[in-house]
């Protein structure tokens, strides 16, 4: 997120004459197949906005300086066990954050919420199912009548190169400083792609992955006077953050391993349905033809044919291992060579995959069932789809 993960965004190309997803500066939103900004958001954020305004809700404000937070979560169906902690400066709270008040990330498919120790507000963002992510803030002080603010300003960094265009979601990861780079390179995006050893510089990461080395864990990433210093002893397989900074400041005194996994999966999932999604209708608007590349680069990355494979078993040390299957289908977790038992994310049952155009769905459709046909293991996801999605197209019933 950014008002809960933002990065420094650099202008690559603009949106006409990108040739990689990741090559386009920004898709316009203006455009009459997209007008992002007029329309009214339908996203989770937005719906409880009205049922707050109607009187049907009322948030709860909690004493430990939590706020509304725990009234948020519990409103928007955002787990506690979700929570995620990053401690480099990459939020608009960038003062109050640090290694001693790590801010906390908690997430569900459709919403984040971003919460900093004696924050001014509380930072969200909401998943509408056609036009995409919007940001939000909340203050963090008491008032007789709370209220969400759209933050356009957050698109500075959430809509770039790294979003793939779109106002989009970010998980980044701080680079160390070697021998060689007498400075840290800054932040660069992660996902089910990227390498474990080169993930979540800045974060606190809680659980175990034998042999494998990560970023995180190391306050010496974000040290002021040696940024991307060298790297600290104790920080792999970490169990508790007690001896870290005050866990008992948040909701949950874990920053879960496989909670940082499932989020970067997410993240760039989330970003490639919106992408292409506004290129389909813009496409349409305009009487061109539509990208075969973008459906291709989508498929590829719902039956994770790019993920980075593990090399040793993880573990989380929080339940969010075992309450996260139990919302859908396609959410079991492999965690011994993969992230997930099955190769399809569970993202086909988000209501953004439901949301885009519909000659694109279909086209995603067909590719993914013939290649799940190919696969090995294939027969047996392409099963547990007709049995738990509506709305299938014929030849996958």
């Amino acid at each position: 997120m950014r008002c809960a993960a933002c990065i420094v965004c650099l202008s690559l190309a603009p949106w006409a004459w990108a040739e990689r997803l990741e090559d386009t500066f920004y898709v316009p939103l203006d455009h009459p197949a997209i007008r992002y900004a007029p329309l009214a958001a339908g996203d989770p954020v937005a719906q409880l906005e009205k049922r707050m305004e109607s009187g049907q809700v009322k948030l709860d404000y909690a004493p430990n300086g939590w706020g509304y937070l725990p009234a948020l979560l519990k409103q928007l169906g955002v787990n506690i066990d979700s929570q995620v902690l990053v401690f480099s400066k990459t939020s608009i709270q960038t003062s109050h954050i640090s290694p001693r008040t790590p801010r906390a990330i908690y997430f569900n498919d459709d919403v984040m919420v971003g919460y900093v120790q004696n924050g001014d507000v509380l930072e969200l963002t909401g998943l509408d199912p056609k036009q995409g992510v919007f940001l939000y803030s909340l203050d963090a002080e008491k008032t007789d009548h709370p209220g969400f603010g759209r933050r356009q300003d957050c698109l500075r960094c959430h809509q770039g190169p790294v979003t793939l265009g779109i106002p989009g979601l970010l998980v980044s990861s701080v680079h160390p400083r070697t021998e060689e780079r007498s400075s840290h390179g800054g932040a660069f995006m992660t996902d089910h792609r990227t390498r474990f050893d080169e993930r979540w510089g800045g974060w606190y990461v809680t659980g175990t992955h034998g042999g494998q080395s990560h970023l995180g864990n190391n306050p010496n990433l974000t040290d002021p006077l040696q940024p991307g210093g060298p790297m600290k002893q104790g920080t792999q397989n970490v169990t508790s953050l007690a001896g870290m900074f005050d866990t008992s400041r948040y909701p949950a005194p874990t920053s879960d391993i496989v909670a940082l996994l499932t989020l970067e999966h997410q993240t760039r999932m989330t970003n490639l349905i919106i992408r292409v999604g506004w290129d389909a209708r813009i496409a349409a608007h305009d009487g061109k033809p539509f990208d075969e590349s973008e459906i291709d680069e989508l498929v590829k990355y719902m039956l994770f044919e790019d993920e980075e494979p593990l090399k040793e078993p993880v573990a989380g040390v929080s339940t969010f291992t075992k309450t996260f299957p139990q919302r859908g289908p396609l959410r079991e977790f492999d965690l011994k060579t993969r992230l997930f038992r099955y190769p399809l994310s569970y993202m086909i049952y988000s209501a953004a995959f439901d949301g885009l155009p519909d000659d694109a769905r279909a086209r995603v459709y067909r590719k993914l069932y013939d290649r799940l046909a190919a696969k090995e293991g294939g027969r047996a996801v392409i099963g547990i789809v007709q049995k738990s999605k509506a709305n299938l197209p014929a030849f996958w019933k």
